[in-house]
């Protein structure tokens, strides 16, 4: 086995660990392979899962098992993750034997709303207006400071439209409360945006970045639907995104990708909204379409490898394929310029991804 000493360049052969068996552990663990670097899976539902499937090893247990955490420690060179939501705790006790990337810090900052959108307006960057809601009556005071119009979101776990209900000027703030379930909450007030954009940033450990163009999201029942790269923004703005992703990145000290949505306002503003210290679903045109797919990059970044280049090849368009989308797998194959990625998932539920399409558009300018 190589040396665990962190940040050193691990050369191929090494074993990485990934935390979450999902499909960004999968599309990252044939990313490894290409480069000659073996995937042991951890995750408490890690059997036939959609990174199993394509892995060396695999450990099946709970995220509070330390005896299982310290032989999977033993049996892997550096760990990462593929969910921002692995309990902090379970990535502190790794840390303690294995270098882990990115490391509980990030984490605490990336799991929590409360604490993202403080950490980024601490740091002089703009978000949606907030406020900390930890009971109904709470979400009065903030509906009547920041509202009427407002969207309340559970501080943890939620993602794809979940732990979320929309407050209108009639929403009843206790009925909203219940909505999603009378936990910790976030209030965040409206914002009169013409698109959304991600960026996802790449860092090593010893400071290098590398950051992906701008990318336009749309979405479908709170879920994302399309990601069209390059973004259709004007140059300074996305720019200004690039910047602010950067700087979010170099200052949570990530090793490995951080991915951040923002909106754009009509005067060309960018507010971030969301941070995820993992590849993220608006990065899979990358896979096709640039120099470097985001995976790779964090198998460069957190084995301590040079950063790839990031630069588009040529304009993309990236499709979710939701549920029963799956099913239109043989006119994909058969769609020029279509690159299919299917995830492995054996059972198609409505809200559930199952695979994307990336579309390639060599012949137009970006």
């Amino acid at each position: 086995m190589s040396s665990k000493t962190p940040g050193a360049m691990l050369p191929p052969g090494s074993t990485i660990g990934m935390l979450g068996a999902g499909q960004l552990g999968r599309m990252t663990a044939l990313a490894a392979a290409r480069l000659g670097y073996k995937v042991h899976v951890f995750a408490p539902d890690a059997a036939d899962s959609p990174t199993a499937q394509v892995c060396a090893a695999a450990t099946i247990a709970d995220w509070n098992d330390e005896a299982a955490l310290a032989a999977f420690a033993r049996a892997v060179d550096v760990v990462t993750l593929e969910w921002e939501n692995i309990p902090v705790p379970t990535v502190e006790f790794l840390s303690t034997l294995v270098p882990v990337h990115p490391g509980a810090g990030v984490l605490a900052v990336t799991q929590d709303r409360i604490a993202e959108k403080g950490f980024a307006n601490g740091l002089g960057i703009d978000t949606a207006p907030w406020r900390r809601a930890d009971s109904a009556d709470d979400v009065a005071r903030a509906k009547a400071e920041i509202g009427p119009r407002c969207i309340l979101k559970s501080t943890r776990l939620g993602y794809d439209g979940k732990g979320q209900a929309v407050i209108g000027p009639d929403t009843d703030p206790a009925a909203a409360w219940q909505a999603i379930g009378g936990r910790p909450a976030i209030v965040e007030g409206f914002v009169d945006f013409v698109c959304e954009v991600s960026v996802i940033v790449a860092r090593a450990a010893d400071g290098r970045t590398a950051v992906f163009p701008t990318v336009e999201n749309r979405h479908r029942n709170g879920i994302l639907d399309r990601t069209i790269a390059p973004a259709r923004v004007a140059p300074e703005t996305a720019a200004e995104a690039e910047r602010v992703a950067r700087a979010l990145t170099e200052s949570l000290g990530v090793v490995g990708l951080l991915a951040v949505e923002m909106f754009v306002t009509r005067d060309g503003h960018v507010l971030v909204n969301e941070m995820a210290p993992r590849p993220h679903n608006s990065g899979h045109w990358t896979m096709d379409a640039c120099a470097t797919c985001q995976f790779e990059q964090l198998v460069r970044a957190v084995c301590g490898l040079p950063l790839g280049a990031t630069q588009a090849l040529f304009p993309a368009e990236m499709e979710n394929l939701i549920g029963d989308d799956a099913d239109r797998w043989p006119q994909l194959l058969a769609e020029p310029g279509a690159r299919l990625h299917l995830y492995g998932k054996a059972e198609a539920r409505p809200g559930r991804k199952m695979g994307h399409v990336n579309r390639l558009f060599p012949g137009a300018r970006g």
